[in-house]
């Protein structure tokens, strides 16, 4: 048992002597101010109502009948308003550093999804032109959400669903077509709503390439299906760049060629949630919170784009994923009602809160204090390959998942690039290879580091014991990131602890101490080796070992 666990443990039962109830479970937290302890508890004020007595009371009666000496507290003090403050011995808590080098890679690991299967669904970009900056920030937040339930034990797959039909589809055939043409010599006519990108061109010529018989682009649905064959491949370049590997492609056209589509309409007329108007198809999404009821089919008889969207989630749910994730931008939001209202509407049994989604806001690139716009590929957008030439793959990630998905990002290219403390992905990179440098100049096997027989009381210091909390603060941190779906906390937490680690660096030598505290400090290096590489791996961003 850790000293944590017995020291909540030993507020519990002085809580149950002073008339708790007998499951009294006692909350512990580390304090934000170091002068306040090491460990904290709300324990009086959570009693007061319980023992109709004031909290600063009860604290100081916990205090008279606590028992810590076992789990390492060398003092524990009440602060107002009814706070129990503890400080521990050196070397109380160091002394889990070895269970740390010990677990290496699974460190911050948990079981806590029971191997069940979640689907985490990201990008899923139209196939009408290369990823730009907003499905970047997707890929770097779907990636790291599904590394966070992976490490936290659920089994993932993750699936980016092609929108390969409808208007934009359409829209991009004719677009193909209309440079194909242009090639010929006739005069250009994009179509109102096409894509105008450099790539559109790249793309019409390779379509004469291939079909030195349709050299005017006569036969759109061959023009259409070569144009989305292409953007795709573009698009998986882009992926492998950011090094994002998906589990699944899921084609929004095999609902229809599958009969998925007519099928859950079916299901939703013989489920009674809809009804006809206006020659249209509407469902009673007012029944499920909408603010209004939607069209399923219009009264030309093409689907509305939700549509396809339920009978996707369909075959999510009858794929086994009762967990699934979704991952896309704010500008989705209206879409969260209007889904998750036709899947309860099924009375499949579906949850009401069935998808979850993880909406994100925008993305805006600056450099030199001003707003970059275009790209020489796409044209009106900036594309994630634009960024990752730029500035390489592990700082795009990075910054990309610095903030909550809620808020707006600002990218800045010239910080992104440089090699500076204010840089917080070089920062933490040079904070691992610092750490392996020791290593390296003192001519030590790591792998010989593992804690046994170290005198941890001499890890003393105040920027000591705050690195050692901090390590083995990391897996609640993982554990809390991954229920709040919040890749950003592990981003602000390895910063923090890079801080802790350069401080430290600065402060303490190693590899000159005596015997005694050259042992401890290595198992110190070793500990946070693995923490920051564990954290980095999360964010699928590399630990390097020199800089």
């Amino acid at each position: 048992m850790s000293a944590e666990d017995m020291l909540r443990a030993a507020v519990a039962r002085a809580a149950v002597d002073l008339g708790a109830p007998a499951d009294f479970a006692a909350h512990l937290e580390r304090p934000r101010d170091p002068s306040f302890g090491d460990w904290a508890s709300n324990a009086p004020m959570a009693l007061a109502k319980v023992l109709r007595r004031k909290p600063l009371d009860i604290a100081h009666d916990l205090v008279a009948r606590l028992d810590v000496a076992a789990a390492g507290v060398r003092e524990a003090y009440v602060a107002p308003p009814g706070f129990l403050n503890f400080r521990m011995a050196a070397g109380a808590e160091a002394a889990r550093l070895g269970e740390v080098i010990a677990a290496g890679a699974a460190y911050g690991r948990t079981g806590e999804g029971q191997g069940a299967p979640a689907n985490v669904e990201f990008v899923s970009a139209n196939p009408t032109g290369p990823l730009h900056v907003g499905h970047g920030r997707q890929a770097a937040l779907g990636d790291a959400v599904a590394a966070l339930l992976e490490a936290t034990g659920w089994k993932v797959t993750r699936e980016f669903y092609y929108n390969d039909a409808g208007v934009q589809i359409a829209n991009l055939a004719l677009s193909v077509q209309a440079r194909v043409r242009e090639l010929a010599g006739q005069p250009l006519e994009i179509p109102e709503g096409g894509y105008h990108g450099e790539y559109i061109r790249d793309i019409a010529r390779d379509y004469v390439a291939a079909h030195p018989d349709d050299t005017h682009g006569a036969n759109l649905e061959q023009v259409r299906m070569f144009a989305v064959a292409a953007l795709r491949h573009e698009q998986d370049l882009d992926l492998q760049a950011f090094g994002v590997k998906f589990d699944v492609y899921y084609l929004e056209s095999s609902l229809y060629d599958e009969g998925k589509v007519d099928e859950t309409v079916a299901m939703l007329q013989a489920a009674g949630h809809t009804f006809e108007k206006d020659g249209a198809l509407w469902l009673r999404t007012t029944d499920y919170g909408d603010d209004k009821d939607r069209v399923m089919r219009k009264s030309d008889g093409t689907y509305t784009y939700f549509l396809p969207d339920v009978a996707y989630h369909v075959t999510k749910w009858r794929r086994g994923f009762h967990r699934a994730i979704n991952v896309q931008g704010a500008d989705h939001h209206s879409t969260v009602t209007r889904v998750r209202a036709g899947l309860q509407a099924l009375d499949m049994g579906i949850p009401a809160g069935y998808p979850e989604y993880e909406l994100h806001q925008m993305v805006t690139v600056m450099r030199g204090g001003e707003e970059v716009k275009i790209s020489k590929r796409a044209g009106s957008y900036v594309t994630v390959r634009d960024l990752i030439d730029e500035v390489g793959r592990d700082a795009v990630r990075y910054f990309f998942l610095m903030r909550k998905s809620e808020s707006p990002l600002v990218f800045d290219v010239e910080l992104a690039r440089s090699q500076s403390e204010e840089n917080p992905v070089y920062y933490i990179q040079m904070a691992h290879a610092r750490l392996c440098g020791i290593f390296r100049v003192g001519e030590v096997d790591a792998g010989t580091v593992t804690g046994a027989g170290v005198d941890y009381a001499l890890l003393n210091s105040d920027d000591e014991r705050e690195l050692v909390k901090a390590l083995l603060g990391y897996p609640a941190l993982v554990t809390t990131a991954a229920r709040s779906r919040a890749p950003h906390l592990v981003a602000s937490y390895l910063l923090d602890t890079a801080r802790l680690v350069h401080t430290w660096y600065h402060k303490h030598h190693v590899l000159g101490e005596p015997e005694p505290i050259r042992a401890a400090r290595l198992t110190l290096v070793r500990a946070a080796l693995v923490v920051l590489r564990n954290g980095l791996e999360l964010l699928g961003i590399t630990a390097p070992e020199r800089m």
